[in-house]
């Protein structure tokens, strides 16, 4: 995609004015959303993007530039800019460092796409499924007004050139679809949805069924249309699986980059090898599970993705680490460099991130309750870096009494720090599952799965209106 001698000479010449450390990362990005509303297109887009990003060290600074042109005038502009205020001395300028040739680095491979991102963007297809999702979710109750689908596909090409000799590739497919349900009584209206993604192409068109696709968001709407207000205190809930992860993935998961610990603005810098949570929690980020949504071939500083044990047994066993990050902390690297596009420069971010499963059962851990929250389905949130501290809504959840469900409950909340929740977790059910989502930080917004197990959490602060 990019010609190597020009990335040596680039980067000879970065090495030459006194940097510590020089990369190239260079992206083409292909991207088709189809949106319907009901049964009607909605939207149809589409775009191509391209773009390189020069990236420098000096000691722990980082100077980043980036341009849409590829041409080597155009990048040696910008690593003119960017160095006008770090070149050292003339001897260092006339006497440039001998690179060696670029080594390529091979990575963790996945499936190939079946079916990649091609110039019809598979769209008939596409608006086919969901339609007939909305067929299903309409025939589910009267009440279902209407739908909102979409699916997403994208495909990445990026390749990297470093100082440190490096030449990687990576050719990544996103796809993921949705559908949105809103029904409504006349008075009050109410939603549910449903969705699925991972690291393939439009086959996985093949692996959705439009009828759960369409019942499960009508079925979810329908529930939130009869439920009554939630009570609120402190209490214990049982937080459901799949995306009921985003709790530790935002509270948690985000305080064990070295974005933060290297700064040390993160609760849990100083606490390796401490017992951070109750010794029934696993956590792990990793970025190898077979075309997760979160899963990598090589991380966007051209390192394999590995496993990354965070948590055994309630102890703090590794952050997640970038390369900039190991020059901070002295901590090894964990393939965990990440970045939206060419538009940023890398940092220490997550891939897959999950609390393991565990020996109980869900009917037990509700059984457990005698007043309290099963949180089946989590939403977004907002969460105070730094101390982890967070407000979750609940997208479906139960009041539970004598250890039975009572009835569905609506605008509940969950509100502690993510220190306190991992210390209160009690029980880990064994129906683990993965989920897709979106994590924004300050390298972008990147692809990433969030995931446990259903947990009982003793004591949370609970928000109704109840």
């Amino acid at each position: 995609m990019f010609n190597p001698q020009h990335a040596k000479t680039l980067i000879d010449q970065a090495m030459s004015l006194g940097a510590d450390f020089c990369e190239l990362y260079i992206e083409r990005q292909l991207n088709t959303t189809v949106r319907t509303l009901a049964d009607k297109v909605d939207t149809i887009q589409s775009g191509i993007d391209f773009g390189i990003g020069l990236r420098l060290f000096y000691g722990q600074e980082i100077l980043y530039g980036f341009t849409n042109l590829d041409d080597l005038a155009s990048l040696q502009g910008i690593l003119k800019q960017l160095t006008a205020e770090r070149r050292r001395s003339k001897q260092d300028q006339t006497n440039p460092r001998q690179r060696q040739d670029f080594c390529q680095t091979e990575g963790v491979v996945h499936r190939a796409a079946e079916y990649p991102l091609e110039a019809g963007g598979w769209v008939d297809e596409k608006l086919a499924l969901l339609r007939s999702a909305h067929t299903y979710a309409a025939q589910s109750g009267k009440a279902i007004m209407t739908t909102k689908g979409w699916v997403l596909q994208r495909q990445q090409q990026i390749e990297i050139f470093n100082s440190d000799q490096l030449h990687a590739q990576d050719l990544r497919h996103y796809t993921r679809a949705g559908l949105t349900a809103i029904a409504s009584d006349g008075q009050q209206q109410a939603t549910g949805s449903w969705n699925h993604g991972g690291l393939v192409g439009w086959e996985l068109g093949g692996s959705i069924a439009a009828e759960q696709m369409g019942s499960k968001a009508a079925r979810q709407a329908l529930v939130n249309l009869e439920a009554r207000p939630c009570p609120s205190g402190h209490m214990p809930v049982v937080i459901g699986n799949g995306f009921g992860g985003v709790i530790f993935h935002e509270a948690c998961g985000h305080l064990l980059e070295t974005t933060s610990v290297a700064k040390q603005a993160s609760v849990f810098h100083d606490q390796l090898g401490e017992m951070i949570a109750a010794e029934c929690v696993n956590a792990v980020d990793e970025g190898i599970s077979e075309n997760a949504w979160g899963s990598l071939s090589v991380d966007d500083e051209g390192m394999a993705p590995q496993r990354t044990q965070l948590i055994r047994n309630g102890r703090l066993e590794q952050f997640l680490v970038d390369k900039m990050g190991a020059i901070q902390t002295g901590y090894p690297r964990t393939g965990s460099g990440r970045r939206q596009s060419y538009r940023y420069a890398p940092a220490s971010r997550m891939r897959n991130t999950f609390i393991e499963a565990g020996p109980d059962s869900v009917e037990s851990m509700v059984a457990s309750l005698d007043r309290g929250l099963y949180a089946t389905h989590m939403g977004g949130g907002s969460v105070q870096p730094g101390t982890g501290e967070f407000n979750f809504s609940v997208l479906e959840g139960y009041w539970v009494e004598d250890g039975k469900i009572q009835y569905p409950v609506k605008a509940a909340t969950l509100i502690s720090t993510g220190p306190a929740v991992l210390k209160q977790i009690s029980m880990v059910g064994q129906d683990f599952e993965l989920a897709c989502g979106m994590c924004g930080s300050v390298s972008g917004s990147i692809p990433a799965s969030v995931g446990q197990a259903s947990i009982r959490v003793d004591d949370i602060l609970v928000g109704g209106s109840a």
